[in-house]
């Protein structure tokens, strides 16, 4: 990884087009046409200056201004920027899913990450992408977490919903229900939980957070009659890590503990699988909440939903989840960069 380019200037923020049929053109626009974001940070829009034109005009922003690149070596601080990374014309089909917006998203994808890697930018925020539009021959992830992951040369991350100060990570990511309980491991309990551990105490700050760990079956197993993962693979990835003098708690059973919203006790809360996650998380925070890949050496984040083309080009969405997600990229890039002048001065 390059050195962080944030250490001469403000940070630089790369942000993917995602499907360029979606909402994610139309939501980069409403959060970047505000002059106010570029006093903190400066953003570089991957893709292609014909298509943020064809939206400002479709969405009737036309005193969105930015500057055209043809690399980040070229940047312009204090403005938006926009890297063409390809030149051709793009048909355009505002909310049609198709193969055009599932192979531009990986372009713009592709290039966004190799900048990153080599230190060029300081975190990319990703619009969303249609998870099957994307798939070829060069790129079989299930999604953005996958594929950072093996950029980033990591076995593994930590799927990260935030929302001011709900945390809710997951053990088990994009796969079938059917495969989550084999793969619910008392190893890859830990692993997450020291992921969630540490990241938030280097990207969030809190020193000696406090973590709540859910259970796998409903009432969390109801002491074995419906079901004996809390007993035999939780609760021992629990103790493991209390043994090291962290902050864990549970198993908790799912319901209750967002119904009576014990949440606010704890500084993360991780839950088993996907929906187990996702569901309460958007439910509390949707519009608003906030998708960080944690555990990497870099920083990405994006927004909490999809690609909507159901509204796609009809200027209703909402860009405040987009607009949280690069705020959040910024924070913590700030929170890396004052612990490694801590750790400096500490020397």
């Amino acid at each position: 990884m390059g050195e962080s380019s944030s250490k001469k200037n403000k940070p630089v923020i790369g942000i993917t087009l995602g499907d360029v049929n979606g909402i994610g053109p139309e939501v980069i626009i409403k959060s970047l046409e505000d002059n106010r974001i570029l006093k903190q940070f400066t953003p570089v829009i991957y893709g292609s200056a014909k298509v943020i034109s064809f939206y400002r005009k479709q969405l009737d922003k036309e005193n969105f201004n930015y500057q055209q690149i043809s690399s980040i070596d070229k940047i312009f601080h204090k403005k938006v920027n926009v890297l063409n990374v390809w030149d051709e014309a793009v048909e355009i089909t505002p909310g049609q899913a198709n193969e055009i917006g599932g192979k531009y998203a990986v372009l713009s994808l592709q290039s966004a990450v190799q900048d990153l890697k080599e230190g060029k930018i300081d975190a990319i925020t990703t619009a969303p992408l249609s998870k099957d539009l994307v798939q070829s021959d060069d790129f079989k992830f299930p999604g953005h977490t996958e594929y950072l992951t093996q950029e980033a040369g990591e076995n593994d991350s930590l799927m990260f919903l935030v929302h001011d100060t709900l945390r809710v990570g997951v053990v088990t990511g994009h796969i079938p229900l059917k495969q989550v309980s084999e793969k619910v491991t008392k190893e890859k309990i830990v692993f997450k939980l020291q992921k969630m551990i540490k990241s938030l105490q280097k990207d969030f700050g809190i020193k000696k957070p406090r973590i709540a760990v859910l259970g796998l079956n409903p009432h969390a197993g109801e002491n074995g009659l419906l079901g004996d993962e809390e007993e035999k693979v939780i609760l021992p990835a629990i103790n493991e890590l209390k043994a090291g003098h962290h902050i864990v708690a549970g198993p908790f059973p799912a319901d209750g503990f967002f119904g009576m919203q014990t949440y606010k006790q704890y500084d993360g809360v991780l839950t088993m699988y996907h929906d187990q996650g996702l569901i309460p998380f958007k439910t509390l925070a949707f519009e608003e909440g906030i998708n960080y890949t944690a555990g990497l050496p870099f920083v990405r984040t994006s927004p909490d939903h999809g690609t909507a083309f159901a509204i796609a080009g009809k200027n209703e969405a909402d860009e405040t989840s987009f607009r949280n997600a690069l705020y959040l990229a910024n924070d913590i890039i700030r929170q890396r960069n004052e612990n490694q002048c801590e750790s400096a001065d500490e020397k």
